[in-house]
């Protein structure tokens, strides 16, 4: 900034004398480095002009404004700026998942199938509903059976059927519920094998054992499909798409049936 003389006005750059001359004395007052630019001024904030955009390069220098390039909308599957209306196979891989048909519907029923007649299984066994034994006779068959620890053992083979019943009614933990359900019925066959003279396997009724390995194989499908959307699990990994958990749940099924008649029962049920 230059200063001027005592009888000297200051004055824009360009302007004459006798511009002076029409500005009003209140305009005099101003700090005139108020209404200088600086000399790094780019137009951002002390005007709302905007310099000019020469697209030549020529008039480029440190601070001018450069405007982002213009790309054109790209139109393809799954982009944005696809015409409405066009024939887009964009939703194609999401459309696939609701082509299930009756598929859920079918899970629903295999579920809740399973589900009830564990809850109601557990019922007759506690409390003697529908001509059960009743707790006492449960107690004494989980002994006769060779199990230790039956006191224990009654409420809980009574009351992990009703919550995996229930569990599996409500579709939640489902994997969980179902490998709950296996563990219970590999022991079920395994002490009816165990009282049979000899050990002797037979499979059909009345002294056979294809009821509980049609549950057997029901809860292992159950396991591996997932309990379909119906169900609180419905958005969960294990309905919509079942692979390394589901496979993990059925060996814990598997393994925790084998443990449970190692452990708490030690007999060959084959010897």
């Amino acid at each position: 900034m230059t200063s001027h003389g005592e009888g000297s006005h200051w004055r824009r750059p360009g302007e004459t004398a006798d511009a002076d001359k029409r500005r009003p004395k209140s305009a005099r007052l101003v700090d005139p480095e108020d209404d200088m630019p600086s000399p790094t001024y780019t137009g951002d904030f002390e005007t709302a002009a905007i310099p000019p955009y020469d697209p030549t390069g020529a008039r480029a220098v440190v601070g001018d404004y450069n405007p982002l390039p213009y790309a054109e909308p790209q139109v393809g599957p799954g982009r944005v700026g696809v015409p409405i209306g066009a024939d887009s196979d964009a939703d194609e891989p999401f459309r696939a998942l609701d082509r299930r048909g009756t598929q859920d519907l079918g899970l629903l029923i295999l579920r809740v199938g399973l589900g009830v007649l564990l809850v109601a299984h557990g019922l007759r066994q506690l409390f003697g509903w529908w001509g059960g034994q009743g707790l006492t006779g449960f107690r004494s068959s989980i002994a006769d059976a060779g199990y230790q620890h039956a006191d224990i053992l009654t409420y809980a083979a009574g009351g992990g059927q009703i919550a995996a019943g229930l569990l599996l009614v409500l579709g939640l933990f489902t994997p969980l519920a179902a490998a709950g359900a296996l563990a219970y019925l590999i022991n079920g066959v395994l002490a009816g094998v165990s009282s049979n003279n000899g050990g002797q396997f037979d499979f059909f009724l009345p002294d056979g054992h294809e009821f509980h390995l049609m549950l057997i194989v029901v809860a292992v499908a159950i396991v591996l499909v997932g309990p379909g959307r119906y169900g609180l699990d419905g958005d969960r990994g294990w309905a919509r798409r079942p692979f390394i958990g589901s496979v993990l749940a059925l060996l814990l099924g598997i393994a925790g049936g084998v443990a449970m008649w190692v452990f708490l029962n030690g007999a060959n049920p084959l010897a």
